[in-house]
């Protein structure tokens, strides 16, 4: 489940209820990458806590994708 997450540089730092904090870069993610800080920072976390939205750039991450990208 997803605590909360931060941008730190070029990263997107998630942190997860069982104590791990996923560092990844933002260059994954292209409309994060492009965004502003305004546009990043507006986020919501979804209810179930594990996937985040953000409204204005109309993407929406999960924990599945970020603990497996490629899958």
């Amino acid at each position: 489940m997803i605590l909360g997450l931060k941008f730190e540089g070029k990263q997107i730092q998630v942190k997860l209820s069982d104590g791990r904090i996923l560092s990844l870069p933002l260059v994954w993610y292209p409309k994060l990458a492009t965004a502003s800080k305004r546009q990043l920072e507006n986020f919501k976390i979804s209810p179930a806590g594990y996937g985040i939205h953000w409204p204005e750039l109309d993407e929406d991450l999960s924990v599945h994708g970020f603990l497996f990208p490629n899958k």
